[in-house]
């Protein structure tokens, strides 16, 4: 039996510990410095306390890591000052860079290092998210195993370092910033009343921008004429008192497109005029 340690259990890391609970996995948790709330996850999902953090790496063959990302170097440094010897996982919406980091702090007495990260929300009987895995396929492989059968669906990535990570940032970017917008959009509209009529024209639509990339390079075209009307949408947003600093990002990054005016583009295109800096 697999012995498995998460750190920690907030509503993400309980709910995909209880998982691997479920298929015959034991799991541990360090109550250490942990809040009432962590305390009563691992309660409800018959997680088992260890008495302190040794405790926890001297009996885990593997450790995942879920925690707020601006934590995931510091509990990965505390974990390799308990000279962890088994698979650690990094679970944490990182960048690859940081992973990179990780592995450098914990890969010198960890047996494997393992990028990955869980996209969908905690897992439920109605909910399945994606446990993504990259870096040593072997490992990869026991930590999916971990998951066989549950309502966490492993996915192995090739590739190494940095897949996992990539991957959860790509697609935060668009599904929390596209929040963001459409709450400032909404503010703005509901500011001068027509709230109804925005949703109305929203309604319309069924699919999501970040599936349309045929349209990327109209986009890319048009930005011209499209930089110029965020700052007139940033201006709007500063007159009603609400955060103006979105638009005037979204005017920079058309900005990169200025020399492709109007030009007949591919996918390729504009994704490389994206990589060029503005020459304002």
């Amino acid at each position: 039996m697999t012995t498995l340690g998460i750190l920690h259990p907030g509503s993400m890391g309980a709910a995909v510990a209880a998982q691997a609970r479920r298929q015959g996995a034991e799991v541990l948790w360090c109550p250490e410095g942990r809040s009432e709330a962590s305390q009563n996850r691992a309660l409800r999902y018959g997680l088992t306390a260890a008495s302190n953090l040794a405790e926890l790496c001297g009996q885990c063959d593997v450790i995942i890591s879920l925690c707020p990302p601006a934590n995931a170097v510091e509990v990965a440094a505390s974990v390799a000052a308990e000279s962890f010897t088994g698979t650690y996982v990094d679970a944490n919406a990182i960048s690859p860079g940081h992973m990179t980091q990780i592995v450098d702090i914990i890969g010198p007495t960890a047996a494997a290092v393992v990028d990955g990260s869980v996209i969908g929300s905690p897992p439920s009987e109605s909910k399945q998210p994606r446990l993504y895995l990259s870096g040593p396929e072997a490992e990869s492989t026991a930590v999916a195993q971990l998951f066989h059968g549950s309502a966490v669906r492993p996915l192995f990535l090739e590739g190494g370092i940095g897949k996992a990570s990539a991957l959860k940032l790509a697609y935060s970017s668009y599904q929390k910033a596209g929040r963001v917008l459409a709450a400032v959009s909404y503010a703005l509209a509901s500011d001068h009343g027509v709230e109804e009529e925005l949703l109305d024209i929203a309604r319309g639509r069924t699919s999501s921008y970040l599936t349309e990339t045929g349209y990327f390079p109209k986009t890319a075209a048009r930005a011209w004429r499209w930089a110029p009307e965020m700052r007139e949408v940033a201006s709007a947003l500063d007159d009603a008192q609400l955060p103006a600093a979105l638009m005037e990002a979204s005017a920079e990054v058309l900005e990169r497109w200025a020399a492709l005016k109007d030009q007949p583009l591919n996918l390729r295109d504009a994704l490389e005029g994206l990589h060029s800096a503005s020459d304002g």
